[in-house]
């Protein structure tokens, strides 16, 4: 209990060090304030899953253009089985790639953490094209082994 006492000093302490700072020395500070008050849990489990996200739709796209790798072998390492075969067939279904969900390849993405619930956690991915186009998917990420357990065009 004295731990969490001091480390909640801390906290208002800095708190109080970064409101009395100038104004050229506040972001530092406080990006460390924000990520202190989080659930390092919560924290860990966003970083982890965006990343996870953004690894796997970077080396997707990098196999599709042929820049190395195969497409089929990128979702193995990074999808669920289940999910590998539920994409197969929306590929099959709608004659476009099961992971952009178009004939095309985007030029650029973000991710953008959504939340966590039970042993998941939800990243949506924002696709964009050249001309414009913008398209949202949604991933859960398995929180033990991070796998990708479902990808979903809420469109």
């Amino acid at each position: 209990m004295q731990l969490r006492t001091v480390l909640i000093a801390a906290l208002i302490g800095s708190a109080t060090a970064v409101s009395a700072a100038p104004a050229h020395a506040g972001p530092p500070a406080t990006g460390m304030l924000v990520t202190a008050a989080r659930q390092p849990d919560a924290v860990l489990a966003q970083a982890r899953t965006e990343a996870r996200v953004d690894a796997f739709f970077r080396d997707y796209r990098q196999a599709v253009l042929r820049r190395g790798g195969r497409p089929r072998a990128v979702r193995i390492k990074y999808l669920t089985a289940r999910l590998n075969k539920r994409l197969d067939h929306w590929a099959e279904r709608h004659g476009a790639d099961p992971v952009f969900h178009a004939r095309k390849v985007p030029g650029q993405w973000s991710v953008r953490y959504e939340g966590t619930a039970a042993a998941y956690s939800t990243v949506v991915l924002t696709e964009r094209w050249g001309s414009g186009a913008v398209r949202e998917l949604v991933f859960q990420v398995r929180l033990p082994d991070l796998r990708i357990m479902d990808l979903e065009d809420p469109a």
